[in-house]
């Protein structure tokens, strides 16, 4: 029952900016096109964030893609980095005027209302085209533009039947007003006009508030860098920083792309990253990641990738694809919205007939048909998921955990059972130097230990705070085995026995003395807890070893699991989870090693901490940037409200339709109400989808 490969989607290698794009119809054509191409493996659009997530080769030429799109009337920029922009095309303007000018041809009108007849109203009835023509056109140009690229490509999308709707309310007054008619609805249009676009001006900040986690990743990174070159500092774009490059940054300053210490000692604020607040102390050759600040400086740093292969760039661009997220929920929203546009005409167009065989008044059974146009366009639809989706990410990215798989909350909304991996994700081991070790040989294992960046080297360095370390020389660290130095003329190392040649385990060798490290196990901060409100939420939880049995009942106990998996190897864990599932559950696994790949890989949903190998953080759907187990109850909890906010917009866009389209059919729906109906509903949506924020 492990879930399909694809549900994991590829991570994309461009992106493009949509600018014009509206409704779930934009979608599918914008996606349709990109996908019918060989060179673009696959498209995903995003409609809160007006983006479309391209996988294909990472050298692939754009460009044809622009002409793709523009081909079908969507206008295409190529992004580098995930910045949405601020701007909302103009939109604002256009309200103002709109309001402005309704206003002005409401005093007309209520002249006409008043009794003025004959003359005197066909006087104020042209005063009004005047006013209203001109500022209609304007105004509804990013309708008429849209629908207009759709008509021209033989696709229809929701602006053609608003753009419609206004065409034909001002044609109407127009004619009315030419032939000296009663009636003239310039008012109307105009009111029309406004109060769609008050509610794509809402929309749209709507979305801004709902920040996304690739845009806030985005902002970390810093535009131009200070690169070394002898003595000489040279500004220059990120984008143009190599591989051994020497970069001075000062305090307070955004660490560009990854990269090693080169000075002594400094301190760093990783908050935006892992989400600690504590300052971290950095040492010579200690690695530095793209978007930490440094809280100490001047300070020189030698790159180890160059600015498209930063960790920064790497998160930017897994944020961006459960950002883009398609669930079965986004594709039943899709389905959806893509047989409405027929709809709407078709209804419209037999509203339109039905009243005039009726009634024989054309003007009011176009009066109803336009009010039908407009009030079942299904914005709200198109927008109940990816509402939910980016500000349910992004929220997370704030607490510090990242969603890098794209139907990552809708499985962990599914979970019944959490299984963990216990060392390294539920315990962690700590060196505890002997009594027998002298006093020189513990400022030997200072040194040893600050050098390292072994995890478990490092957990020595508390029990050794009133000892002062020594000056090493000829440090050579091999990765899993152990660090190597001279110290007074004499070799020094600790590490593995075997490796430093002297016994088993894990010893410190001074010279021709060697001494064995014990270890102790301990229970992480915050596992208890996070068990404890994970079993108050209806979880089951197991606990899986590769460890002995003692050590792992020892661990189990001091957490409170029942559930207890001992002396199991990778192959063995993945089976766990696959008779787990067989029994109908559907299983979270958390781990960190590499031994627990399969697992990760097997489980309905999966998570791995902020410190597990790059393997297993690649195999999970979440990655917990910071170490506080205490994230995984977030997760669920958010998961859980996301879930629940789509099938409340799901139900919100159904009960809008039910109650509308009657009443729109009915004639009780003059066009002015069907569009302060439509912009509700749609605002409805996106406030009830910012409700997934308040998730404790």
């Amino acid at each position: 029952m492990a879930r399909a490969t694809a549900d994991r989607g590829g991570i994309p290698t461009h992106e493009l900016i949509l600018p014009t794009i509206h409704c779930s119809a934009c979608i599918r054509a914008v996606e349709g096109v990109l996908n019918s191409r060989p060179d673009i493996a696959s498209a995903r659009v995003n409609l809160s964030r007006k983006r479309v997530a391209i996988s294909a080769a990472p050298d692939a030429d754009p460009a044809p893609w622009v002409t793709a799109l523009a081909a079908i009337g969507f206008e295409a920029h190529e992004v580098r980095n995930a910045q949405t922009p601020s701007g909302d095309d103009g939109l604002t303007l256009r309200l103002g005027i709109a309001g402005f000018a309704m206003m002005n041809v409401m005093l007309l009108s209520v002249a006409v209302w008043s009794g003025a007849t004959d003359s005197t109203r066909d006087f104020l009835h042209w005063i009004a085209a005047t006013i209203a023509l001109p500022a209609a056109l304007f105004c509804a140009q990013p309708f008429f533009t849209s629908a207009w690229g759709a008509l021209r490509t033989a696709r229809l999308n929701m602006d053609v039947p608003i753009s419609l709707a206004i065409l034909l309310a001002c044609g109407l007054s127009l004619y009315e007003t030419m032939v000296g008619g009663e009636h003239a609805y310039f008012d109307a249009a105009l009111s029309l006009t406004f109060f769609l676009l008050g509610g794509r001006v809402l929309e749209t900040r709507m979305r801004r508030a709902a920040r996304s986690a690739a845009a806030d990743l985005a902002a970390l990174e810093p535009n131009r860098v200070t690169r070394l070159t002898g003595d000489t500092r040279v500004s220059l774009p990120v984008d143009e920083v190599k591989i051994g490059d020497t970069l001075w940054l000062a305090a307070g300053s955004r660490v560009p792309v990854d990269g090693v210490l080169l000075d002594l000692s400094a301190q760093v604020d990783r908050s935006a990253l892992s989400g600690e607040s504590d300052p971290i102390s950095v040492a010579e050759g200690d690695t530095l990641t793209a978007g930490e600040v440094m809280l100490s400086g001047p300070v020189t740093l030698r790159t180890t990738v160059d600015a498209s292969g930063s960790t920064l760039r790497r998160l930017i661009q897994l944020a961006s694809v459960a950002e883009g997220a398609r669930s079965r929920y986004t594709s039943l929203a899709t389905r959806a919205a893509g047989v409405y546009a027929p709809l709407v005409h078709g209804l419209s167009f037999a509203a339109f007939l039905g009243w005039s065989f009726a009634t024989g008044d054309i003007y009011h059974a176009l009066t109803i048909a336009i009010a039908t146009l407009i009030i079942t366009c299904p914005c709200a639809l198109g927008l109940a998921v990816p509402a939910v989706s980016t500000v349910a990410t992004g929220r997370l990215f704030r607490a510090g955990v990242l969603v890098k798989s794209e139907t990552a909350l809708e499985r962990l909304a599914e979970i019944d059972t959490v299984v963990f991996d216990k060392t390294g994700t539920l315990s962690d081991s700590a060196l505890v130097p002997g009594a027998e070790i002298p006093e020189e040989a513990r400022a030997v294992l200072k040194a040893l230990a600050g050098a390292s960046n072994h995890p478990l080297s490092r957990s020595v360095l508390p029990g050794l705070a009133d000892v002062a370390a020594v000056d090493l020389t000829a440090i050579r660290e091999e990765r899993g085995a152990g660090i190597k130095a001279v110290w007074a003329g004499k070799p020094v190392a600790l590490g593995d026995g075997a490796w430093i040649g002297q016994g088993q385990g894990t010893v410190l060798r001074v010279g021709a003395q060697v001494w064995p490290m014990a270890r102790r196990e301990r229970a992480v901060p915050e596992a208890g807890e996070t068990l404890r409100k994970l079993r108050a939420m209806g979880l089951g939880v197991h606990m899986l070893t590769g460890d002995s049995q003692a050590n792992a009942d020892r661990m189990a106990a001091t957490l409170g699991v029942d559930h207890v998996h001992a002396s199991v190897s990778p192959e063995m864990k993945q089976n766990l989870i696959h008779e787990l599932q067989a029994e109908g559950r559907k299983v979270l696994m958390v781990g960190d090693g590499l031994n627990d790949t399969l697992a990760l890989t097997q489980a309905w949903a999966s998570i791995a901490p902020g410190t597990a190998l790059e393997a297993s953080q690649n195999a999970a759907d979440v990655v917990l940037l910071g170490q506080q187990l205490s994230g995984i109850v977030m997760v669920v909890q958010i998961a859980r409200s996301a879930r629940a906010r789509i099938l409340e917009n799901f139900a919100l866009a159904a009960l809008y339709n039910m109650i509308a389209i009657p009443l729109a059919l009915a004639g009780f729906a003059t066009p002015l109400m069907a569009a302060l109906a439509m912009s509700t509903s749609s605002i409805t949506v996106t406030l009830n989808a910012l409700r997934t924020r308040a998730t404790p």
